[in-house]
């Protein structure tokens, strides 16, 4: 027909393309809308009670390593208005990562903490430190409690990276304890489209660093960011792996969050295309103690518009970003 709009057809492995369609809920109207250049994306169903998914697709002209390089320069790559610093630890962690992080009353009041009352989530025991450890009465109290939640924070991240005791397996702030190793397992259960696109990666994110996938890639990276009334500080451990498709597959796993999150999983796909460049699929299931109880049908859908929003926005910079590059 003449003035027809040509579409060109998503010619991903199919492998991927099952997990996109039976998993991620892609239609065969969301394919056409790649096809046409445009970005796809929905909020996903969830039976667990505070939880949240999300998933978006754009198509990018470029080659997959191009993204491949951008995304290990994570300081660069999430570089935006709501990430207020950000900063990639070294192997194995140090005390130097954490020097650039600023740690200011809105992150910290450590003068009011107390089990059970905390705007920082953090075990009983470290919690009880503020108090114990911390003269409020002296003029450096406020920069010594920051001090004291870095080295909270980096001894946490020393265990996790090396397997050994010390990790902050709870989470105390709060009337109600938070186990985020327990809501982390319940995410990846909600997630089995990770175990199809490489049977070894859960094993390997519950478990590490026991548990290895083979040739994967590792790195922790910490940040603080805009969200909410405050902004929060998370430290984030991502894996980069490849498919037998050469398809990358990038988790992005929530090892410590001061406020809001008791965990989160994002799962970025980046699929070859026969005739060049790729698809890529960005994916997050969060759950919040604040999207439980009364109300959180109004948070969650506030929660929802969010996510989808900066999901877009992300894509959108990505593909800009990466297709003037080539």
């Amino acid at each position: 027909m003449l003035g027809a709009i040509q579409v060109a057809p998503v010619t991903i492995d199919p492998a991927v393309r099952r997990v996109l369609t039976q998993d991620l809920k892609f239609s065969a109207a969301d394919f056409a809308d790649l096809g046409h250049g445009k970005i796809t994306k929905r909020t996903l169903d969830s039976t667990a009670s505070g939880e949240v998914a999300a998933v978006g697709a754009v198509r990018i002209d470029a080659p997959l390593d191009t993204f491949l390089v951008a995304f290990r320069d994570i300081v660069t790559f999430k570089r935006h208005q709501d990430v207020l610093q950000i900063g990639r630890f070294s192997d194995p962690p140090s005390a130097e990562d954490l020097a650039p992080l600023v740690v200011g009353d809105d992150d910290l009041d450590g003068r009011d903490c107390r089990v059970g009352d905390c705007d920082v989530r953090l075990p009983s025991q470290d919690l009880a430190r503020f108090r114990r450890e911390i003269d409020w009465t002296a003029k450096d109290a406020k920069a010594k409690a920051a001090a004291l939640f870095k080295g909270m924070l980096l001894a946490h991240v020393q265990a996790y990276w090396s397997g050994g005791s010390g990790r902050i397996t709870v989470y105390e702030d709060d009337k109600k304890p938070i186990y985020p190793a327990m809501e982390f397992e319940n995410i990846l259960k909600s997630s089995p489209y990770v175990g199809r696109l490489l049977p070894e990666l859960p094993a390997h994110l519950t478990n590490f660093p026991q548990s290895r996938l083979a040739g994967a890639e590792d790195f922790l990276y910490w940040s603080k960011e805009k969200f909410g009334i405050a902004p929060f500080i998370t430290v984030t451990h991502v894996t980069i792996a490849r498919t037998p498709s050469a398809a990358l597959v990038m988790t992005s796993k929530d090892v410590y969050s001061s406020r809001y999150f008791n965990s989160s999983l994002g799962l970025t796909i980046a699929a070859p295309e026969q005739d060049g460049g790729f698809l890529l699929v960005y994916e997050n299931r969060s759950r919040a103690a604040a999207l439980k109880g009364t109300l959180s049908g109004l948070r969650r859908a506030m929660v929802e518009h969010r996510v989808k929003s900066s999901l877009e926005e992300s894509l959108r910079a990505i593909k800009a970003r990466l297709e003037q590059r080539n």
